[in-house]
């Protein structure tokens, strides 16, 4: 018996040793943490959904056995991709319906129409997309054309921003809209006594409301659709940006039966009824869901010149924008939202739009806080107001692809004088010592590795300007990589779980087929992405 025990513990220590203790061990790769000193390892090991350990293989190996070793054989790693201002669900019903973007002329748009009418045969006909500043003629179409083919059947096509549409006269008619009729915050455009169907902000949603709300199987289409192509760009979370509180539920219930798996930080929109919801409620937090904060509009976009500026457009003398609502509104919202310790998300794009609200906010923070509260896009900022983000602790959040969008006719719109203080992303970053970053997508594309590149390069994808676009306000890499992980996540309150490499923190990550801290710049927009992770579990896998 004495000789048969020392066996016996032998063959208990091996049995021990074979047992699992992890769920996955990452080697061989060149892992950004992007903790906070940015150190890279060559190994990490997942447990339960989060990150266990980061370290050397070796060690690693030693300490934890692992049910999978994910061996990426000196591939670049990174967080997971945030993207810090989207419209995902918007996107997702974008891709049924026609899609416009690219286009180049109104005639190829009327061809778009026409070709997914025969196609879909029913209902109101949606498209999104188009932008008349990439066209030769670069005016405002009419809708006669429109009238002429489906003189029936409502027809209702937005600009690529949102912020402006043209509909026929079968939809105009179901909204009630007249010639001559006038909104705040909106332009219902006139031309000799007649409609010619451009609708711009607020006169946008005469018709919009009119549209039949798409059933529970189109809304799960969209989202799933979205999710699909997300993933495939190495995006885990997104913040989608100004969503009805109908949807908080539809959200809720795809990701608890398990097929919506991105993580998703929802600001409900500028709208009594949400409102009542969240502040009756309370926030809402789950692993995948986060919802405390309201997404407001003060103004419209630059490319149809409905940004609110404090002098006129420099191609439009007697026009500066206008205000989507009157400053009451917000002065009125912002202590309700500030009294429930929730956050306030406003869209402000011209200077004069980006003034209004910076005050505003400093009349209900008063001085340094950490409410969070943002100005989404800030894209126009006046030299003077800069200092005011930092002294109220007020985070630019940005989309880098607006710029090097905007900037083959941005000039136009603003002057030299006004263009060297827009899109001054160094500037803003300066103010607190971080930025979000992110698309806005589906108004730029979804690929936030053309987020990075544009925030690092200031080009568009073919290289142009061959200097960058004002590029003293370029990020470096550390910034770029900082906005679209942990700064996008700081913004959503979100970075003591996500946005960066650590232990504890959920193991949503990415692989690259090149490094994007390291390859040229001009290869920076070629690199893909070839697995996306979320809580550990590969949801897209390239082959």
């Amino acid at each position: 018996m004495k000789k048969l025990l020392p066996a016996l513990l032998l063959l208990a220590a091996a049995c021990k040793q074979k047992e699992y203790n992890a769920d996955m061990l990452v080697k061989n790769a060149v892992v950004y943490t992007v903790d906070s000193n940015f150190t890279t390892a060559n190994a990490f090991v997942v447990s339960g959904g989060k990150i266990l350990a980061v370290g050397s293989a070796d060690s690693l190996e030693q300490k934890y056995n692992a049910r999978e070793v994910l061996d990426v054989q000196g591939a670049a790693v990174y967080p997971g991709f945030i993207d810090g201002h989207a419209h995902f669900y918007e996107y997702g019903m974008g891709l049924q319906q026609v899609n416009l973007v690219s286009t180049h002329s109104w005639p190829e748009i009327i061809d778009s129409v026409k070709t997914f009418a025969d196609k879909n045969t029913d209902g109101w006909l949606i498209g999104n997309g188009w932008d008349q500043n990439d066209w030769t003629t670069k005016q405002f179409p009419d809708k006669a054309k429109l009238d002429s083919l489906f003189p029936m059947r409502p027809v209702l096509l937005s600009r690529v921003d949102g912020h402006a549409a043209i509909a026929n006269q079968a939809a105009l008619n179901i909204a009630g809209v007249k010639p001559g009729q006038t909104i705040v915050g909106g332009t219902i455009e006139t031309r000799n006594g007649k409609l010619t169907g451009i609708l711009v902000d607020n006169a946008v949603g005469i018709v919009t409301r009119k549209i039949p709300q798409p059933t529970p199987a189109m809304v799960d289409t969209a989202l799933l659709s979205a999710q699909k192509n997300c993933f495939a760009v190495g995006l885990t979370t997104v913040d989608d940006c100004g969503l009805p509180y109908t949807m908080v539920n539809a959200i809720n219930e795809l990701q608890h039966k398990g097929d919506l798996k991105m993580r998703m930080y929802v600001m409900l929109a500028d709208r009594p009824e949400n409102y009542e919801y969240l502040f009756k409620k309370g926030a809402i937090k789950t692993p995948g869901l986060n919802v405390r904060s309201f997404k407001v509009y003060a103004d419209g976009a630059l490319g149809s010149r409905g940004a609110c500026l404090l002098k006129p457009y420099a191609d439009s003398a007697k026009w500066n924008g206008f205000l989507l609502s009157d400053p009451k509104h917000f002065e009125e919202i912002a202590p309700k939202i500030a009294a429930h310790g929730f956050q306030m998300c406003t869209h402000a794009i011209g200077d004069s739009a980006v003034r209004t609200m910076l005050k505003i906010y400093a009349a209900n923070l008063k001085g340094k806080n950490d409410l969070r509260w943002r100005i989404e896009h800030s894209q126009i900022v006046s030299p003077e107001d800069i200092a005011l983000f930092g002294k109220y602790s007020i985070i630019p959040s940005v989309q880098p692809t607006h710029a090097t969008s905007d900037m083959y006719w941005a000039g136009k719109r603003l002057g030299k004088e006004r263009l060297k203080t827009a899109y001054a992303y160094k500037q803003l970053l300066d103010q607190n010592g971080w930025i979000p970053l992110g698309t806005d997508f589906p108004v730029e594309n979804i690929n936030p590795l053309y987020t990075f590149y544009a925030a690092v390069e200031r080009k568009d994808l073919k290289g142009f300007p061959e200097a960058g676009f004002q590029k003293e306000n370029a990020l470096s890499r550390i910034e770029a990589l900082k906005g679209m992980t942990i700064w996008a996540a700081k913004a959503n309150f979100e970075e003591k779980e996500k946005g960066s490499i650590e232990p504890g923190k959920y193991a949503d990550f990415v692989i690259l087929d090149k490094d994007i801290m390291k390859a040229k710049g001009s290869e920076l927009p070629t690199i893909k992405v070839t697995k996306t992770y979320i809580n550990g579990v590969k949801v897209y896998d390239k082959k």
